[in-house]
């Protein structure tokens, strides 16, 4: 059967052609519009990195969770990129500003899977890499501009502010974002994204448990990782949460590294009472990977969670399937029709750029500017110097990690209320705000910390 390409994001409108360059280059006074290397960069990997790395794996075959353990790998192993500017999932943002669109909370729910599919744009059109490990209290924003032109899927919607004021179709929205390191161990980070206009934000702390197994890494959500939290202001406080699935970082031993998911993970919406249960397939049975997802959106009751495999959902509550190549394309299927409608397709989409503070504006522990030197060895290739830097700042850290102990002083984050809270919904502190607010405005002011993790 043939499948009916309607309403999906790849139009001309927001399509965006393949980017050429790492990034513009950084001026004191003036934002600076950025995509790394790793979002832009070819598949071929460096053999001789590739051997590297994988006898430093080979020395940590059997531990439980080696994202936990201390090691420093060398600075030409690494991609010249902070981790927290490269671990965001606002690859397109303009899918996530149109999630809140449609009056259809069917309809919501489908657009809030078209943002799920283009989160990790960045793995299907860049190569996996390795980036700074986070410091203590480094911290990260930037801004995207994006054209509001993704087309409502399953309801009409106008486009409109959360007031309902203004008509933003086709006009520039701004989406900022903030992100901090709020623990070292174990290691996790805090991230709030907010886009006022359109009434919608997400936030969730960020960490990863990892395993190698001799020829692949398994990379799994982390015990503080309970998912991706998204809130449509404007739709009553809906909130969805987005629950991560396990993912393999293979090919070592070929030269060609690559990214594989095999697992199932959940998105449900507790006040619509609609839940989506997908399932990542395997490679298959002559060892050639699919990227296939099979999904189904189906009615459910918060109070009575119970349905976790495809199989187990009844028919009569099937509201819409879902099947397709998470590096390709992606269809639904609404309940009774009989073809299925393109979702998203990725082929002509590539992530956006992101819009970064003038560099006389950030702070000393602001990502870009903590890692600047490190970052200019390695583009350099002077690797003996980038990695004497790194262990500089490692070492800072480690000291003032001490200093802490031995005062008997408790670390407390700058952009968040706490390091770390049980049900994964991290809460803005009034400087987190304060940030965010100044994003939206374009002021990137701020006061220099007072209490520095590293």
């Amino acid at each position: 059967m043939t499948p009916t390409p309607t309403k999906s994001l790849a139009t001309k409108d927001t399509a965006s052609p393949a980017p050429s360059s790492r990034s513009s280059v950084e001026t004191a006074d003036a934002p600076t519009s950025s995509i790394p290397t790793a979002y832009v960069s070819d598949k071929a990997d460096d053999s001789s990195k590739l051997r590297t790395f994988l006898s430093i794996l080979r020395k940590f075959i059997g531990v439980a969770d080696i994202a936990s353990v201390r090691f420093s790998l060398p600075a030409q192993l690494l991609e010249p990129t902070p981790n927290l500017e490269y671990w965001n999932y606002l690859d397109r943002p303009e899918t996530f500003i149109s999630i809140g669109d449609s009056d259809d909370a069917l309809g919501r729910m489908l657009a809030v899977l078209r943002f799920w599919f283009t989160k990790d744009l960045k793995y299907v059109k860049g190569k996996p890499c390795k980036p700074y490990n986070s410091a203590l209290g480094e911290f990260f924003r930037c801004n995207w501009e994006v054209e509001d032109s993704s087309p409502s899927i399953v309801g009409d919607g106008p486009k409109v502010s959360a007031t309902g004021e203004v008509s933003t179709e086709h006009k520039t929205v701004r989406v900022s974002y903030i992100t901090e390191q709020t623990s070292h161990h174990p290691p996790v980070s805090a991230f709030w994204v907010d886009c006022p206009v359109k009434g919608i934000s997400a936030y969730g702390f960020d960490q990863l448990s990892a395993k190698f197994t001799g020829t692949s890494v398994r990379v799994i959500p982390g015990a503080h990782n309970l998912g991706i939290f998204i809130n449509l202001q404007h739709r009553n406080n809906e909130e969805y949460r987005l629950t991560h699935p396990a993912a393999y970082l293979a090919g070592m031993l070929r030269g060609s590294l690559s990214i594989t998911v095999a697992d199932t993970c959940y998105v449900t919406c507790p006040k619509s009472r609609i839940k989506v249960i997908l399932h990542y397939l395997e490679e298959g049975w002559l060892g050639k990977t699919q990227n296939r997802v099979l999904g189904v959106v189906f009615s459910y009751d918060p109070e009575i969670d119970n349905k976790f495999k495809i199989k187990d959902v009844p028919e009569k509550d099937v509201l819409a399937r879902i099947e397709g190549c998470w590096q390709d394309k992606i269809y639904y299927t609404l309940k009774d029709a009989k073809d299925p409608q393109l979702l998203i397709d990725l082929n002509p989409l590539w992530p956006i750029p992101k819009v970064i503070p003038p560099e006389n504006q950030q702070l000393s522990n602001e990502s870009r500017r903590f890692w600047r030197g490190v970052t200019e060895a390695i583009l350099n290739k002077q690797y003996g110097q980038a990695t004497k830097l790194k262990q500089e700042l490692e070492e800072r850290q480690r000291e003032k990690a001490t200093a802490r102990k031995d005062q008997g002083s408790e670390w407390k984050p700058r952009f968040f209320t706490e390091a770390l809270v049980p049900n994964g919904k991290p809460n803005l502190s009034e400087d987190g705000r304060r940030a965010l607010k100044g994003l939206q405005e374009g002021d990137y002011h701020l006061e220099e910390s007072a209490i520095m993790g590293a």
